[in-house]
């Protein structure tokens, strides 16, 4: 089975997997993309680009079956120059895929952990070998899928560690707080170490969901107060007892640089002290 459940904080991994296949086509002149999530070991085919019919569209492929589900089974890329007739594959699904008119396959899985959790497709209309140019840009895209659903599931993992289910939950006490303080920070962490984007935001906003969580919010406190978001991620560590240094190394910048972040947090917050820029940072509800 498994073992993932949805969450409403987490974006539709089928959007990123769309994106890649999207961003392989601009860089190649392969005509048909395709894909889909694995799911209880079975391939779900969900995103097209260039197809022809429907065919294809909502096929399910159980572990070692055709094309997709071999790969899927191996854990590494595979290509057939003939699907109709080559021999290491079945053909279960050589009504859909011959009918689309697809002879040349390749497909690449996306590692998540040791696990394949999804597979994209290229293929032409032509018996003949794919090039190793669309290969590799495909190889790659399976690359970068693989790492955004890496820290997608790494948030996951935070949030059931500490058992966050709703923004209406009680109070939580000192220790789990803590706990919250420290996940906090480290989701900024992430979300910087990742493009500019969709998953960035998420992540910040994930972030925020666990500063208002944990946070004793004073509802008299001004709402005037805005921290860039480096502003936050140093504080968020500052609030856990880092020292510069210490911040610096985590979040992959100079000590020069974090200064001049703190520095910034404490004026807008009109803290005189790191200790007071969290305090009053932690009230108006900007820190856990």
């Amino acid at each position: 089975m498994d073992s993932r459940t949805p969450s409403l904080l987490r974006p539709r991994d089928g959007d990123a997997l769309r994106a890649e296949l999207r961003h392989t086509a601009a860089l190649t002149a392969v005509p048909v993309l395709f894909g889909g999530e694995v799911h209880d070991g079975s391939l779900h085919l969900t995103e097209f680009l260039g197809t022809r019919t429907n065919g294809l569209k909502g096929l399910v492929v159980p572990p070692a079956s055709g094309l997709g589900g071999r790969v899927v089974h191996l854990r590494r890329p595979s290509a057939v120059p003939d699907y109709g007739s080559d021999r290491t594959i079945t053909h279960h699904y050589d009504g859909p895929v011959l009918g689309e008119g697809l002879r040349s396959v390749v497909a690449v899985p996306v590692m998540v952990a040791g696990t394949s959790r999804a597979v994209l497709y290229a293929a032409v209309r032509e018996s003949t070998a794919i090039g190793d140019r669309t290969a590799e840009a495909l190889i790659q895209a399976g690359r970068r899928l693989a790492a955004e659903i890496t820290v997608r599931d790494e948030v996951d993992r935070r949030l059931r560690m500490l058992g966050v289910q709703d923004a209406a939950s009680p109070a939580v006490d000192g220790a789990v707080a803590e706990g919250i303080r420290d996940a906090h920070a480290d989701l900024r962490g992430i979300a910087q170490s990742v493009p500019e984007g969709p998953l960035r935001n998420r992540l910040r906003a994930v972030a925020e969901k666990l500063a208002a969580l944990a946070g004793e919010r004073d509802r008299e406190a001004p709402d005037a107060v805005t921290l860039s978001p480096r502003e936050l991620d140093v504080l968020a560590h500052i609030a856990l007892g880092c020292t510069n240094n210490e911040v610096a190394h985590r979040l992959s910048l100079r000590p020069e640089t974090v200064k001049s972040y703190l520095r910034g947090a404490m004026g807008k917050l009109d803290a005189h002290s790191r200790h007071e820029a969290v305090v009053t940072a932690r009230r108006l509800g900007l820190l856990p």
